[in-house]
């Protein structure tokens, strides 16, 4: 039999989501939540900033709301609300050009008949409704004038239909009697049914036998009364704010006009009826409200409700994005008038916004404390810590002219891990790990690795090694309220969480020990130093930190203390005996004594000490060189911008036994 071709076509995929699309890259979110978590903000608080701000590449929540704004301003500063009035009179104006032209065509037609009719017409009111209404008696001598004045009723019966059914102005454009009496009784039988809704008598059955007799005039297909009621009362309720928003004379000429639609007071009697049921059944709607129209376009009244829904949709939209009700969530974003008012895009990037938010929540970097609040994981954490180390030592490789900040050779010992092979490495290559990468790309590049397979310079991991040298490191922060005011809040939590995933990830010998300062010291977890918020409390208490760094290297006697003490000014606090801080500024000699006393102590144990001065107080120049003259240590003046690579560098310095010449200041 002979092979049947079948042709396929492709479009872009309408059934939700892609499901093919990748996951969302949670790097970006997770660096910039983290960074307003070191600078105060709660976790909940900075995923909100987050979204937003948006990322590098990705639209945020405030450039929605600012599309939003700029299409609800477009809509009214290019639309004017006197469509219909304007076509009425335009319609009117020929109509009287027409018949005045069969005047003059008309010899056989009596002069004193003909004078009396352009008295009529000259007479008439300069108000088009008053014409209109005057003219309803009127025996048109042509026919072209009378058609175009029938025009006018025919306008305005399909305008006010428009108002309460979309697109019913262009239905029934050239409509027979029997189209315009199908309308009359879908109103009829409309307003019989909210009537028994409104009662409570209705039924099912009602409902279905409405819509089996007139569904056409309904193309949302609601599938109850009370969805009918939603779609009607939303656009009634437009209409209603339509009419506010026209000026007292605009108002009163079209409700005189209204009462020629369809040269019938039927309608307006219909419709009137129908407004009442829909305020009655959704009184919650906005039937009061009004906008300011200020542009040269005019709008009929079905195309002036459209905008108006437009505008009500928008201003819907407006407070979903600004998220600032009780409650709020990026699920109440309503994505089909997202796409409606602003472009599939602006779908796209509220959906993509809603993927990311959820899936921090579900990847394990946000969790909740006992407390109930939301916190960074300790993950998040690490991966953070990780990043921030990356950046340091990028810094400390552009200051120094080092390739990296992990100390190689075959002097140390293997860790167990391994990473990518860069210039300059001379750890062992990996073999395992290295053929496995070559077999992996070969593969994901097309090739067949069975032809095969050569090595590229990205497939090469590398054994990484620890010094055998292990080394007990407190970093002393100091957290009082200057750091904060003066920018250097946020440098000191990088700096610390670098600190520690280096240690924790390559020199897993050695113990680090994280001290925050202010009027007390305190030891400070990692994950509790990220979030710790500027504290507004006065005081320096540097010889408590000193205390408990000592503590810290007595519980590691066989470890090489090393001491790296970041601060922005002089000790202002010491602890008293009964453990209360004193504090007072400027400082008082016995605030100095206690803490030049505690360093002389630490002194003794041969712990290797460097200061980091931040700021340019020559005071606590002075000082901090006096200290580190005490015992042997240094000073390094440090930009907050450079202090985590400035820090890493001395770490790395005290474990190699280098002095650190090129970091004195």
């Amino acid at each position: 039999m002979p092979a049947h071709h079948r042709s396929s076509r492709y479009g872009r995929y309408t059934g939700g989501p892609d499901p093919l699309a990748p996951p969302v890259d949670l790097s970006e979110a997770l660096r910039a939540v983290s960074e307003d978590v070191m600078a105060g903000y709660s976790p909940e608080e900075a995923l909100r900033e987050f979204l937003r701000r948006g990322g590098r590449s990705r639209e945020g929540l405030d450039d929605l709301a600012l599309r939003v704004h700029r299409r609800r301003r477009d809509l009214l500063d290019r639309h004017s609300l006197g469509g219909t009035l304007d076509e009425a009179k335009k319609l009117l104006e020929q109509a009287l050009r027409l018949e005045r032209e069969q005047f003059l065509r008309d010899a056989r037609m009596d002069p004193l008949d003909r004078s009396f009719r352009e008295m009529q017409l000259d007479g008439l009111p300069s108000s088009t409704a008053a014409a209109v209404s005057e003219l309803a008696s009127y025996d048109w001598q042509s026919p072209s004038a009378r058609e175009a004045y029938e025009q006018i009723k025919d306008l305005l019966g399909r305008e006010l239909l428009d108002q309460r059914f979309a697109g019913m102005k262009q239905a029934l454009e050239n409509a027979t009697d029997a189209d315009r009496e199908a309308v009359a009784e879908m109103l009829r039988d409309l307003n019989e049914l909210l009537e028994k809704h409104r009662r409570g008598e209705d039924t099912e059955e009602d409902f279905q036998e409405f819509m089996d007799r007139h569904g056409q005039f309904f193309p949302e297909n609601p599938r109850s009364v009370e969805e009918l009621v939603d779609a009607m009362a939303q656009r009634a309720a437009a209409a209603q704010r339509l009419l506010n928003s026209m000026s007292p004379e605009q108002r009163e000429e079209l409700m005189r006009l209204s009462a020629q639609a369809f040269g019938s007071q039927d309608l307006m009697a219909q419709l009137g009826q129908l407004d009442a049921n829909l305020q009655a059944l959704r009184p919650g709607e906005d039937w009061g409200g009004s906008e300011r129209f200020e542009g040269q376009e005019g709008l009929g009244l079905g195309d002036g409700t459209g905008v108006l829904q437009d505008v009500a949709e928008l201003d819907a939209l407006s407070e979903q994005l600004s998220q600032g009700y009780g409650g709020a969530g990026l699920e109440d974003l309503d994505l089909d008038a997202l796409a409606r008012q602003l472009g599939e895009d602006a779908a796209v990037s509220a959906r993509t916004l809603s993927e990311l938010e959820q899936a921090m929540r579900d990847s394990g970097y946000l969790q909740r404390g006992a407390d109930g609040d939301l916190r960074l994981s300790p993950r998040a954490v690490r991966r953070l810590g990780k990043t921030l180390l990356r950046d340091a030592a990028q810094q400390l490789s552009s200051r120094t002219g080092q390739r990296d900040a992990r100390p190689a050779g075959a002097a140390g010992e293997p860790s167990g891990a391994t990473r990518q092979w860069q210039f300059g490495d001379v750890e062992p290559w990996d073999t395992t790990r290295t053929i496995t990468n070559a077999i992996t790309r070969t593969a994901a590049e097309g090739g067949d690795a069975r032809r095969g397979i050569r090595l590229d310079v990205r497939d090469v991991e590398v054994g990484e090694t620890e010094a055998r040298t292990q080394a007990a490191v407190a970093l002393l922060v100091d957290t009082s309220f200057s750091m904060a005011a003066e920018g250097r809040w946020v440098p000191m939590k990088r700096t610390a969480l670098a600190l520690h995933h280096l240690v924790s990830t390559r020199f897993r010998g050695d113990r680090l020990q994280l001290i925050g300062f202010g009027r007390w010291a305190q030891e400070l977890p990692v994950e509790e130093l990220t979030a710790l918020p500027p504290l507004r409390e006065q005081g320096t208490n540097l010889h408590h930190a000193l205390l408990l760094a000592e503590r810290f290297f007595r519980r590691h006697p066989a470890l090489q203390p090393v001491l790296l003490v970041v601060t922005d000014g002089e000790p202002t606090a010491h602890l008293l005996p009964d453990g209360e801080s004193w504090f007072s500024w400027p400082p008082e000699p016995e605030t100095i004594r206690a803490t030049v006393e505690e360093l002389d102590r630490l002194g003794r144990t041969g712990v290797q000490a460097t200061f980091f001065r931040l700021g340019d107080d020559p005071g606590l120049e002075r000082f901090l060189h006096r200290m580190a003259q005490r015992i042997g240590g240094r000073v390094v003046s440090a930009d907050p911008a450079d202090l985590g690579s400035a820090v890493l560098q001395e770490y790395l310095d005290a474990r190699s036994g280098d002095p650190g010449a090129d970091a004195r200041s």
